[in-house]
């Protein structure tokens, strides 16, 4: 069964270079093209896209809302596209829903290989690049960790640290000594918990709450 992927991008070119690459895929379709954040809910919700390849700089609406939309309102699993990987719009994206960030000099296979990983829903998309763009936008917290964190069980802690460390379900069922199916039934206890809509932005909200910090500010060095 292909997945079904629609582009958001206020770039014509940019949008045709996407389809050509995806349109070589026997496993991928592309269902529609939005050049604004409006276009891009418009379409999802007539067609109900797989996986949205979301621009964040755009006119009318800009990725950031378009994706709190589609995540909170449709559940649609939104890629962000970017130049620069440290980036605040990029970030305040993920914080919004999105289930990871690709740049746009990445090759043909790595993209293809995103859709996929989002499609799919078991790992991080480039896991070192988004530790790296969370942690440069991490502000300790003076309060109380927040109650749905505090609700987490300690095995589902245990799989948010991993998670956040970019492991994929499989590797971390191996290093919990679980099966691939347990982890999969813990991280949609901790997104349901949370009110998070992926992954990413569960870790994001584990960095906030204080649970992951990054290794430079830890006592232990």
């Amino acid at each position: 069964m292909s997945i079904r992927v629609l582009i958001a991008d206020d770039q014509a070119m940019v949008r045709a270079g996407l389809r050509l690459i995806l349109e070589t895929r026997h496993d991928m379709e592309v269902v529609a093209e939005a050049a604004d954040g409006e276009e891009a809910v418009a379409a999802a919700v007539r067609l109900s896209p797989d996986v949205v390849l979301m621009d964040v700089r755009m006119p009318r609406m800009d990725g950031i809302e378009a994706t709190r939309q589609l995540t909170s309102e449709l559940s649609a699993r939104v890629l962000v596209l970017t130049t620069f990987d440290v980036d605040d719009y990029v970030f305040k994206a993920l914080q919004a829903g999105a289930s990871g960030f690709l740049l746009k000099e990445s090759s043909p296979e790595q993209l293809i290989s995103a859709i996929q990983l989002v499609a799919g829903g078991d790992a991080l998309v480039m896991p070192a690049r988004t530790r790296r763009l969370i942690e440069a936008h991490y502000r300790p917290s003076s309060v109380a960790r927040p109650a749905a964190i505090e609700s987490l069980t300690p095995r589902e802690v245990e799989v948010l640290i991993e998670v956040a460390g970019g492991l994929d379900n499989r590797a971390i069922g191996e290093k919990l000594h679980v099966s691939e199916a347990t982890v999969r039934t813990h991280v949609t206890h901790i997104l349901s918990k949370l009110d998070a809509r992926s992954r990413v932005q569960a870790v994001v909200m584990a960095y906030e709450s204080g649970l992951v910090v990054p290794a430079s500010r830890d006592s232990g060095g």
